[in-house]
Order: C-alpha cells, then sequence, then structure tokens
C-alpha cells in the first residue's frame, strides 16, 4: 500500500531537489543532488517507487537519465496527490 504521507514526501524531497538542480551550473551540487535522491529512493516506499519507476531499476539512479527522470517522477506525484 502507499500512503499520502510517503507521496507527499517523495513531491517534497524531489520537488525541493530539482528546483536546485535545475538552476544550478556547479557540476559537484548536481552530483550531490543525484546522490542525494538515490539514497532517498534506496529507502522509499518500494510500491511507490515500482510505480514511479514502472519497473526500470537504473530509474533516478542513472546519471544520463536523472534530470528527466526527476521531472516524471514529480509529475506522477503531482498527479497522486489530485
Amino acid at each position: 500500500m502507499i500512503s499520502k504521507d510517503s507521496i507527499e514526501s517523495a513531491y517534497c524531497f524531489c520537488h525541493q531537489k530539482w528546483n536546485i538542480y535545475s538552476k544550478s551550473t556547479m557540476d559537484w551540487q548536481k552530483d550531490d543532488i543525484e546522490y542525494a535522491i538515490e539514497n532517498y529512493v534506496d529507502g522509499m516506499n518500494s510500491e511507490l517507487y515500482e510505480y514511479l519507476s514502472a519497473g526500470d531499476g537504473s530509474f533516478l539512479r542513472d546519471h544520463a537519465n536523472f534530470s528527466s527522470d526527476i521531472q516524471r517522477a514529480i509529475s506522477l506525484l503531482e498527479k497522486m496527490m489530485e
């Protein structure tokens, strides 16, 4: 079961990190944010991660796709909160 709290927590965390990441010009800062998100999803509700990732185990864990992944996650989480 995916609780409302886990959805809201994930949304807040991802949204906050995306706001910084998307404006940052410092590679080290972006790397730190990617690392923080990866650590966050490691402890995330497994059903929520499965839903967001659509079964892709590299979702939010792959540097090359991080930007599109986090935007997708935020969009899905927003829809889940409606």
